[in-house]
């Protein structure tokens, strides 16, 4: 028997075209000017091709916050100290989050997943994060977590993440993906001073070295430079695309998992749609590796699925056109053809 990951990757189909175009055409003949809500009917017909039908109506949403610790952290490469990760998690949980209440204004749901709170992988700078069948462990986490949301008729998941240190490790696995010196993909994350963004630029140009993971081996990759939760996200990328289930990407480190789902299945990032641009410098590198242009431009580098959370009211706005915009026809106004 083949193993979840071969499954899931055997099931993923690129977008449907004709879905796509047929959304175009029912646009067209909405009581507007063609092609005057601009990006909304783009994002609308790319959700009808992952939905793989022209009337995809409204889709149930749910934000999923995946939680890890990084054994990187004791290099001081971030401006919290570990613990946070686990007092972020009790936060998550009790609601008090950015997160919590940008997904409570947009009616989605959240899951907050433990991925490896207060066990941290392996530092990176040192040797492998973690074992490949660690890796392979969690990859299928996320596709199982896919599959329960399927069940529980989401349409639409955003991906978010926490983690200190987890930065650095996104950036070594940018670096290595891409690939890419260290100091264009490493930023300030939590706010590091200079002295903190050399140390981790530092850092990763030792982790590169320390692990020189093969960037066609894209398993070997994460489990060399990810994380827990990283690789979780991953498999929740790859199992949503294989259930036409719509990806929104928050910031860099959702699309540092995203682009080593895409390695592993090229067809996911039909699936995906980027939410923000992240000041980080490595996240408009991953966005252009994708060939995704992100909705928003606000500054955001907290994470925790914050920025793909405020996106779901632009993609819930773009389907509700395409459902319940009158047409010409309907409405009896005069169509121009243009």
């Amino acid at each position: 028997m083949r193993d979840v990951l071969s499954q899931t990757l055997a099931r993923i189909e690129p977008a449907a075209a004709d879905a796509a175009a047929a959304a175009q055409a029912a646009l067209d003949a909405k009581t507007k000017p063609r092609g005057s809500l601009g990006r909304l009917e783009e994002i609308a017909c790319r959700i009808s091709a992952i939905r793989r039908t022209a009337t995809p109506g409204r889709l149930r949403a749910a934000v999923v916050v995946a939680a890890a610790d990084h054994g990187v952290a004791c290099e001081g490469v971030s401006a919290y100290p570990q613990e946070v990760t686990r007092e972020m998690l009790s936060n998550f949980r009790h609601g008090g989050a950015a997160v919590c209440v940008i997904a409570r204004e947009t009616s989605a749901s959240l899951r907050v997943v433990d991925a490896g709170v207060g066990t941290p992988t392996a530092n990176i700078a040192d040797g492998p994060a973690m074992s490949r069948a660690d890796a392979l462990r969690c990859v299928e986490q996320g596709v199982g977590l896919a599959d329960e949301l399927a069940g529980d008729g989401v349409g639409l998941v955003a991906l978010g993440e926490m983690g200190i240190g987890n930065t650095t490790s996104a950036s070594a696995l940018s670096a290595a993906l891409l690939p890419a010196e260290p100091v264009s993909v490493c930023g300030r994350g939590t706010g590091l001073d200079d002295a903190g963004l050399a140390r981790k630029v530092e850092v990763v140009t030792r982790a590169l070295r320390s692990n020189r993971a093969d960037r066609d081996d894209p398993l070997g990759v994460l489990t060399a430079l990810g994380g827990f939760e990283i690789a979780v996200l991953c498999g929740l990328g790859l199992g949503a695309a294989a259930k036409r289930i719509v990806v929104v990407l928050d910031g860099f480190i959702s699309c540092a998992a995203a682009l080593v789902a895409v390695r592993l299945a090229p067809g996911a990032v039909d699936a995906m749609v980027a939410a923000h641009l992240s000041p980080e410098p490595g996240h408009r590198l991953l966005l252009d590796a994708l060939g995704l242009e992100p909705l928003l431009d606000l500054g955001l580098r907290l994470g925790e699925g914050s920025g793909a959370a405020l996106a779901l009211p632009i993609l819930n706005a773009s389907l509700a056109v395409l459902a319940d915009m009158a047409t010409f026809e309907s409405a009896g106004v005069t169509d121009a053809g243009r």
